[in-house]
């Protein structure tokens, strides 16, 4: 099986940012981060920017956002996140242009990797 293989970040001799095997692109979950890798504390903030780093691992294959077929969001405050459906998939769509055609999963959990990260977007994508 041949595999396209993207790595970066802190975290780039443990973990794949993406793998393509054929015309799939799988990406690993994407935080919320600025680009000193401090998390803003609002959660539709974290949101939009764990879309930017979406588009920017589906960059480094050629894809765009439209390419999207399945997301798994992450969250750690399940409460907060359907206090604030409206602005978190307010910030999902423009991201995307307009009301995304993908499958979502949206799943609760009890942390992430860092105490400061609310959400975690793991994508699959087809080319």
């Amino acid at each position: 099986m041949e595999r396209k293989v993207f790595r970066s970040g802190p975290y780039a001799e443990l973990i794949a940012q993406a793998v393509q095997v054929g015309d799939v692109i799988y990406l690993s979950g994407q935080v919320g981060v600025d680009e000193q890798g401090d998390a803003p504390d609002s959660l539709v903030a974290q949101t939009t920017l764990a879309y930017e780093h979406v588009k920017a691992v589906l960059a480094e294959f050629g894809a765009t956002l439209h390419n999207v077929v399945e997301e798994t969001v992450f969250v750690t405050d399940m409460a907060q996140t359907m206090a604030q459906v409206q602005e978190v998939f307010a910030a999902r769509a423009a991201a995307y242009g307009g009301r995304p055609d993908v499958t979502q999963t949206l799943v609760a959990v009890s942390a992430l990797v860092d105490p400061a990260f609310k959400i975690e977007i793991k994508c699959t994508a087809h080319l």
